[in-house]
């Protein structure tokens, strides 16, 4: 086998992408460039009843969204095409038959009713049912005379009788099974499609995959994968079997739950970036501290022995918070960009200067989507109570407030110039001499004109956003408030 690292993305396009689908793709991904390998988009769609029209524009779009760049895969090409499994029908039943004589696999013809009585009549219950091999002691002779009168089959995988399987997982370390636990699995289904557990052997194998990566509910199935290695005679994958994504201790990420799928990540206003450097840190840990990370910083760090077998818990808060920090560093031309669209759709109908007010918000807001709600005063004040003009921090209550805002009206009325530095000169002048606090005197104006418990800016900022006439509109409002 050629060993130059190789993954492969094989999802089902099946609808949405979860987050524990985008982390494995991150993963196999990580695997792959920090090696010098390559990584590889496989379509698995032998499963036809569960596909979904669109569903691989999604893959295609968020393997684009998040720079995870496949190097082949089946808008591309590449030497190990085609990359859709339903194109690489033709080979699976040969395979199999290759396997049926060898004696490691053999023809059933069992009914849909037989097996539902096997399932019945089990007195583990049904989810323990095992086939009871019927079909295994058909001669050659009985099963060329079926496959002539055209019954029905399917092709099973005859698995040992005794003796025990092991692999090795780089999560999970050894792992051994009996042999008598495992059920002789079919491989190629009644329709002529082959099972999934069949055709991503054939294809890794094919495409000279070296690490498999999946979720670790394959566990149990992975030694029936090490047997068909066996029975072809083929060299097995390194196994990395990943823990899973947790939505709390008990309970496993479901987007039939509400749980985030990626694209509804997006469209509720958090970065991809963002998204991309939680996900990585989803059960893997570097070997410092370090939490914020670029794709191209996570290529260059990755080290598979980071990988942890303890399930993660997806912390929405956590994510907001990384979110917010992905905000801060960014480039203030970069955010004004990304920015605009809510900010011009939560303004409209305004003057008020984006740019300014995109400066305030870059380092409070945490996703896009809070934008709409931390801007809107600027459009509209809203109802609010005087019970807002009082706070024990900055030592204010209506009696300050009121003293405060009687006393800067005139003071902002009288200014020629109009500008966030003539604003704070004679605020701060104001309140030297009145002998009060700064903050007794601007928390006031800050409240008269935001109307709110918290604001992106404080009243100098406001005040040269809003404009004289309105900050002064504002402020008279506020007095006539607190007069009662």
């Amino acid at each position: 086998m050629d060993r130059c690292i190789r993954t492969r993305f094989a999802p089902s396009p099946t609808g949405y992408m979860h987050i524990g689908n985008l982390r494995t793709a991150l993963y196999e991904y990580l695997i792959a460039k920090s090696q010098g390998g390559k990584f590889i988009l496989r379509i698995e769609d032998t499963d036809q009843g569960r596909l979904v029209e669109g569903a691989t524009d999604v893959i295609y779009k968020t393997l684009e969204m998040t720079g995870l760049k496949h190097d082949e895969g089946p808008d591309i090409g590449g030497e190990y095409g085609p990359y859709v499994q339903s194109e690489r029908m033709g080979m699976y039943m040969d395979y199999a038959k290759q396997l049926v004589e060898k004696g490691e696999a053999y023809y059933c013809f069992c009914t849909k009713e037989r097996l539902e009585s096997l399932k019945e009549s089990n007195a583990e219950g049904a989810a323990f049912a095992k086939y009871d091999r019927h079909c295994l002691g058909l001669s050659a002779e009985e099963v060329q005379a079926k496959l002539d009168a055209g019954e029905p089959f399917v092709i099973r995988q005859k698995m040992p009788d005794s003796g025990t399987t092991a692999f090795h997982d780089v999560v999970y370390g050894d792992i051994t099974v009996e042999n008598a636990e495992l059920d002789d699995q079919i491989l190629m289904k009644a329709d002529g499609f082959p099972t999934y557990n069949f055709a991503n052997v054939v294809d890794d194998h094919l495409m000279n995959i070296t690490h498999v990566v999946r979720g670790s509910e394959y566990l149990s199935s992975t030694p029936k994968y090490n047997l068909l290695y066996q029975a072809f005679g083929w060299e097995a994958p390194v196994y990395v079997h990943l823990p899973a994504v947790m939505r709390d201790a008990h309970h496993k990420l479901s987007k039939r739950h509400g749980d985030k799928s990626f694209e509804d990540l997006v469209n509720e206003g958090y970065l991809v970036e963002a998204i991309v450097n939680y996900i990585a840190l989803l059960g893997w840990s570097p070997a410092d501290n370090t939490e914020i990370f670029s794709l191209k910083e996570l290529e260059e760090t990755f080290d598979i022995a980071g990988l942890s077998k303890s399930p993660s818990i997806f912390d929405i808060k956590k994510l907001t918070w990384m979110n917010g920090e992905y905000m801060k560093a960014m480039d203030f031309e970069k955010f004004f960009t990304l920015a605009e669209p809510k900010l011009a759709a939560a303004l409209e109908g305004t003057d008020v200067d984006l740019r300014k007010i995109a400066a305030l918000l870059q380092k409070r807001l945490e996703t896009w989507n809070d934008i709409p709600a931390m801007v809107g005063f600027f459009k509209e004040l809203p109802e609010y109570g005087t019970e807002l003009y009082t706070h024990k921090k900055m030592k204010t209550n209506d009696e300050i407030a009121l003293a405060s805002l009687e006393a800067a009206v005139p003071v902002l009325e009288g200014l020629a110039d109009w500008n966030e530095t003539a604003i704070h000169d004679a605020l701060i002048a104001l309140a030297g001499k009145m002998e009060i606090k700064n903050g007794q005197l601007l928390w006031p104006v800050r409240t008269a004109l935001s109307g709110e418990p918290t604001s992106p800016g404080g009243a100098i900022e406001l005040a040269d956003i809003l404009g004289k006439e309105e900050t002064l509109r504002r402020m008279q409002k506020g007095n006539a408030m607190l007069k009662g």
